[in-house]
């Protein structure tokens, strides 16, 4: 683990004489700086964190990573993003174990998760923190290296060749695409577009590396042709290597796969339902076998892994039972949100909360109806649509034959109304509230639940 300035200096490649002493992490917000840390001065398109290091330092920031020389104690790069890429890269090349690093357009920061957890008979696992996935935080992760055996590493895609830099200095060993699907379609413009985006990262595999794939991805050809490294599948089709062969759900909090790889049948027990949490275990199966775990020592880490929240999270209601699922949506997670609650077993009436997914870009409209037809497919009760685009999804709805009379769109983000709407649950029923982060909709549940309620 990496505490001292003047070695930081030195990774960094700062061209100033470095302060003398040691520092406690990374802060790059001057309002949630902590003492004891180094400030990274980053130049956004809002804000300049330049305006802000005088402000860090006398919060109790130790030093400030700056681009131009400043006074205080300041570690002066030409580029911030380079250096701090610089700075995880003469860790990464000190680290001789297995690195698996994970994207894809849903499923990316579970089965980080899952990944970690089948990698556990190793040893200690280093993991990206939360999502701390993008060329300013992923770098940080590396401070943390101390005595892991390996590395999960998620790795987020907001544009042609991000996910190429973060492997410039993760340098992954095995890489894991979840799925290709519609999140973040406006940056890349097009389905194909992100599977030239993730597939930077298989490209960056080495000759002797691991590929992994969903093979039911109607993008899994490409994928495995943008491949350096030997490429894997997993998924419920015989052509599949790491093959589901059953799934069930297991009420609200879990699920059990069986699956089978190399002749070796697992059952496993996962930590949330849905089939889609049965391909991400699959996946994580297939990159543990990669690094020389044993299935069944992965399924045994995998049964322990915790899910972080806002994620098919259950929350106690006065009355009912809501499932959240707003750490983010697009039209193939929310279509999977609601396959899910169909299978769950319910006593009492489905309701759903279902908000507009962003940066979809040209396929808006489309994606949304996606979501529209899924809904008249499913058995839900009552659902509440939130947000202008999510007009398309209530006119698909209906057009597919969802009854007009149990369907409520509002064009515009209204939590009062939102959380009427979850108060009229009665016992026995579950809402399940799906919609983009930025929505914030688990605000609605304020005052109808506490933490000691929620799993």
């Amino acid at each position: 683990m990496t505490t001292d300035l003047q070695d930081l200096a030195i990774r960094l490649g700062a061209k100033n004489a470095a302060p003398t002493g040691q520092f406690l992490g990374f802060s790059w917000d001057s309002r949630d700086v902590r003492p004891g840390s180094v400030f990274l001065a980053i130049k956004g398109s809002r804000a300049d964190g330049h305006d802000h290091v005088v402000e860090a330092l006398r919060a109790g920031a130790v030093a400030a990573v700056v681009e131009r020389p400043m006074a205080g104690p300041c570690l002066v790069v030409d580029n911030l993003v380079e250096a701090l890429a610089r700075f995880a890269l003469s860790l990464r090349e000190e680290f001789p174990g297995p690195v698996v690093g994970v994207t894809g357009s849903n499923g990316k920061t579970t089965t980080k998760e899952l990944v970690a957890a089948a990698l556990g008979s190793l040893g200690p696992v280093l993991k990206s923190p939360g999502n701390h996935n993008t060329e300013y935080s992923a770098p940080l992760v590396w401070a943390s290296l101390d005595r892991h055996k390996a590395v999960v590493a998620e790795m987020a895609m907001r544009g042609f060749g991000q996910i190429a830099h973060l492997a410039t200095f993760t340098k992954p060993t095995i890489g894991i695409v979840t799925m290709i699907g519609t999140a973040h379609i406006e940056m890349v413009g097009s389905r194909a577009g992100i599977v030239q985006a993730k597939s930077e990262l298989l490209a960056a595999l080495p000759p002797d590396g691991t590929a992994i794939a969903w093979r039911e991805d109607e993008y899994f050809d490409d994928l495995a042709r943008a491949s350096a490294a030997p490429v894997r599948s997993f998924g419920f089709s015989q052509e599949a290597e790491c093959r589901i062969t059953g799934y069930r759900p297991e009420g609200l909090t879990g699920g059990t796969a069986r699956i089978e790889l190399g002749g070796v049948k697992v059952d496993v027990s996962l930590p949330a339902p849905g089939r889609h949490m049965a391909l991400n275990t699959a996946a994580a199966l297939l990159a543990a076998d990669s690094a020389g775990v044993d299935p069944r020592d992965a399924v045994e880490g995998i049964a322990r892994a915790e899910l972080p929240p806002l994620r098919m999270q259950v929350v106690a209601l006065p009355l009912g039972t809501a499932l959240l699922d707003t750490y983010n949506a697009s039209p193939d997670s929310t279509v999977a949100a609601i396959k899910t609650f169909d299978e769950l077993p319910i006593g009492g009436r489905r309701l759903a909360v279902l908000g507009e997914m962003l940066e979809l870009g040209d396929f808006s409209e489309s994606g949304h109806r996606m979501v529209g037809r899924a809904l008249a497919e499913s058995r839900i009760d009552r659902t509440l649509l939130v947000g202008a685009p999510m007009a398309h999804a209530l006119d698909e709805a209906r057009r597919s034959g969802f009854p007009a009379d149990r369907i409520v769109h509002i064009e515009s983000l209204n939590l009062d109304q939102i959380h009427r709407f979850i108060a009229s649950t009665e016992a026995g029923d579950t809402v399940l509230v799906k919609g983009s982060r930025a929505l914030g909709l688990e605000r609605a549940l304020e005052g109808l639940s506490s933490p000691a309620a929620t799993s």
